[in-house]
């Protein structure tokens, strides 16, 4: 009898064939394995370019997967930061080149969630203020999932071809981690991609959803300080001082007409001020006011115009006030902490889309307008959007927390939140059978 014919033979008498192996069965294999490693890293999260711990994490897994590692990436503009940026690669012989990025770090929160694994870290910041750290934007999630595609990926490989780029990112919540890497040389030491492709996960949508955007998807985020001058005195005698703190709110409420007088209804700005300080007592007139903005725009011609409106409005109040051209405001952008806004390739949207709607269903993959958050996921694809990328939303609410707020309007708790708890177990699932299969169909044979 023939191999052939035995082999025939054997499936008739009931021997089980090999099944083959998919995106949803894998899910299902490694998800044990993911919830652990998630739990851990959660209950261990760090601070922004201390990444230490869960580097070497992420670093082992990728090794484990199949992957060449190499650790300690990154280079930054601040003298004596370590880069703790890992980079996997995955070959599996000539074609296209697919980055996937995660991030690694966590935020200065007090955890509030109440689950069994939350976090108790404390430490000290850059600052040397002591503080608790909590991963409250879901990196964590992003991780455990990113382990989760690079071993099914490996375990795929008769699927694909090409190359696999694993960028394990430091810093996202600072906003430079991204331009360490590129400063290492990621594009150069490491074959440039193709395609770029991220996840978030999503504090407003149901687990078991994918939410995408086509274009602009994050926000231009620019940090600027202004120091507002004055002319102090005592309390008593306001006509005798030039008040900071009375310019200062003629200054903020003036800037609130940036987006209402001088810029398109349908380009999105915001200007908001975060942090005010002037003054030592009730009684005294101070001599200037400390304020920190953040502005969000998107196009870069509106975030030239707003930019360059914060300043002459605040001088133009300073004058109005009869302050001399030598007390006129400090205005300051922070050209280092500038995080470039994020635009999904529509294209690359549209294909991904397409085999995400193939992997969960058409119905679970919904739209999602643009946020004014920030990412520095917009580095990767450089300044003139020449490497396509697209990061998608993976829902982590669970369906009737997300249906009941959407029925009552009471709001879910945010990203950044110290009550923010994803649904582990359907959030990760779901990013990774998204992640894989597009991957799978960016690189299929």
């Amino acid at each position: 009898m023939t191999i052939c014919s035995l082999s025939f033979a054997f499936a008739l008498a009931g021997t089980p064939l090999l099944a083959q192996q998919t995106p949803q069965s894998l899910a299902s294999d490694e998800l044990p394995s993911l919830l652990t490693i998630y739990k851990d890293l959660h209950t261990h999260p760090e601070l922004s370019t201390h990444e230490e711990r869960s580097a070497a994490i992420v670093a082992k897994e990728l090794k484990a997967a199949g992957c060449e590692v190499t650790e300690h990436v990154g280079k930054y503009d601040k003298p004596g930061l370590t880069g703790f940026g890992v980079i996997g690669v995955m070959k599996n012989g000539a074609g296209p080149t697919v980055a996937i990025r995660t991030d690694l770090d966590a935020l200065p929160v007090h955890e509030e969630t109440g689950v069994p694994y939350a976090s108790t870290v404390t430490t000290k910041d850059d600052g040397g203020q002591e503080v608790s750290v909590m991963h409250a934007c879901g990196h964590d999630i992003h991780m455990s999932t990113f382990i989760g595609t690079a071993r099914a990926l490996g375990k795929l490989k008769d699927e694909w071809h090409g190359t696999v780029i694993f960028i394990g990112q430091p810093a996202e919540e600072t906003g430079n981690g991204a331009r360490a890497l590129l400063k290492d040389g990621l594009y150069t030491r490491w074959p440039k991609p193709d395609y770029v492709l991220g996840i978030h996960d999503d504090a407003e949508i149901a687990t078991g959803q994918i939410g995408v955007t086509e274009g602009y998807s994050y926000a231009n985020v620019d940090s600027v300080d202004v120091t507002v001058k004055g002319m102090g005195g005592h309390g008593a005698y306001p006509h005798k001082t030039k008040d900071p703190i009375v310019l200062s709110a003629e200054i903020i409420n003036a800037w609130q007409t940036i987006a209402s007088r001088e810029t398109n209804p349908h380009d999105d700005v915001v200007v908001t001020v975060g942090s005010i300080h002037g003054g030592t007592k009730r009684n005294i007139v101070p001599d200037e006011v400390k304020m920190q903005l953040t502005v969000r725009t998107y196009k870069k011609e509106v975030r030239d115009v707003v930019l360059a409106a914060i300043g002459r409005i605040a001088k133009g109040c300073a004058a109005a006030a009869g302050l001399p051209a030598d007390k006129m405001p400090a205005v300051f952008v922070r050209v280092d902490e500038f995080t470039p806004a994020a635009y999904n390739n529509p294209e690359l949207v549209k294909r991904v889309s397409a085999a995400l709607k193939r992997a969960i269903g058409a119905d679970n993959v919904v739209l999602k307008d643009p946020t004014m958050g920030g990412e520095d996921f917009s580095e990767y694809s450089l300044p003139d959007h020449s490497i396509p990328a697209f990061m998608f939303s993976v829902g982590a609410v669970d369906p009737a927390k997300a249906a009941a707020s959407k029925k009552t309007g009471v709001p879910l708790p945010s990203l950044h939140s110290s009550k923010f708890a994803p649904v582990p177990e359907a959030t990760i699932r779901t990013g990774l059978i998204g992640m894989t299969s597009a991957v799978l169909d960016l690189l299929k044979k």
